[in-house]
């Protein structure tokens, strides 16, 4: 029978992947060469580091697949030299991050008494997690600019604005992987000197990689005493983060920007059909019939008024960033909580698990543009 190790954080795993096989769970921070020596099939989420130290034991190893968006943590060439394929599960959470960018921009709205049909964002990265919030933003009627060098030299036939352009809008919000090399690397894409760049009046949303901003360039624009609001979900040497920045970010998290359940569960059954695809299987599981309910599973909107507060009362019903800010900051001075408070994330859902109980207004193709169902 073939022999499954998957990482013991991957949502409904054992209901996916004991169709294929005998499984077996282990954790990433403390797994060796020995737990695994004998997979067939080795499924992972960012906590394992997948290389020759990891699996040059393992002489059956078919398949190697990550549940997450990113793969820094796969050591592809070892993988190529060995002819193992993998896989990663791209836009596995592009809508929970989209959703956590909006709960942020509802939040900072109603601190710096904003309007949010006034701002302009700027997506630098018009990938899976770009996309799903440009179709987010278009449902509110928000002007964004979409930028994605890579993209439009691939011949992207979308209106693809320049980093110039990004720079000028109201909000920036980064989506993009991290790449160190080539003809358009990412890594510290928001260097010191763009970082002075921006004005007090701009958002800096970081929900991407941790390396493209410099967070010690960051730190001294505010030691500077530059009143800059930024969001950050990921940090540079994560989990040893710079503990003097916290305090002057506006919303600031640990890297749980993806967390929702949907969209952890996405990348195991994304991974699961990967593998059913390889080996010839019938998919026989299904995450629909698997996930709850949301709690609650509907709400009624206080006013069937067509206005900014409802939207962004409804939004931060299902996600509010402003609490786990809040949280981050109480928790993060001690040594090793970044690490609990990820691995201890109490997972939010999608906003297409909760129905709203709108009527019949103008207001009800936003809401389903948001991806909520509507009930008139």
């Amino acid at each position: 029978m073939m022999k499954i190790y998957y990482e013991d954080s991957m949502p409904y795993a054992e209901a996916f992947f004991s169709t294929i096989g005998e499984c077996q769970a282990f954790s990433g921070r403390s797994v060796t060469p020995a737990d695994i020596e004998d997979a067939d099939l080795l499924f992972v989420r960012s906590t394992t580091k997948v290389n020759e130290a990891l699996i040059a034991n393992c002489q059956n190893l078919k398949f190697v697949a990550t549940a997450t968006a990113g793969y820094n943590h796969i050591d592809q060439g070892y993988l190529k030299a060995r002819n193992i394929p993998w896989y990663a599960a791209a836009g596995c959470n592009a809508v929970a991050v989209a959703e956590y960018v909006l709960s942020a921009l509802c939040v900072l709205a109603e601190r710096y008494k904003w309007t949010l049909a006034d701002k302009t964002v700027g997506i630098v990265g018009a990938g899976q997690v770009g996309t799903a919030l440009a179709k987010k933003l278009d449902a509110l009627g928000m002007g964004y600019v979409l930028c994605d060098p890579p993209l439009q030299d691939a011949g992207d036939e979308r209106n693809l604005g320049s980093l110039d352009d990004v720079m000028q809008c109201d909000v920036i919000s980064l989506h993009v992987p991290l790449v160190k090399n080539g003809a358009h690397p990412t890594e510290l894409l928001f260097d010191a000197a763009r970082l002075g760049q921006l004005s007090e009046q701009q958002v800096l949303i970081n929900a991407c990689r941790g390396e493209i901003v410099d967070n010690a360039a960051l730190l001294a624009e505010f030691e500077a005493g530059r009143q800059l609001k930024v969001v950050l979900d990921v940090w540079q040497n994560e989990p040893n983060i710079s503990q003097a920045l916290v305090p002057y970010i506006a919303l600031a998290t640990a890297h749980i920007a993806g967390h929702s359940l949907e969209g952890k569960a996405n990348g195991t059954e994304m991974v699961y059909n990967a593998a059913c695809d390889l080996l010839g299987l019938e998919k026989r599981q299904h995450l629909q019939a698997l996930l709850p309910p949301a709690q609650p599973a509907e709400i009624s909107l206080p006013s069937t008024d067509l206005s900014w507060q409802n939207v962004q009362y409804l939004i931060r019903q299902i996600y509010d960033i402003a609490a786990d800010d809040q949280d981050f900051k109480k928790r993060i001075a001690t040594v090793g909580q970044f690490e609990y408070i990820r691995k201890h994330y109490a997972i939010r859902r999608e906003f297409a698990a909760v129905s709203v109980k709108a009527g019949n207004c103008a207001l009800s193709q936003a809401i389903f543009g948001l991806g909520f169902k509507t009930i008139n």
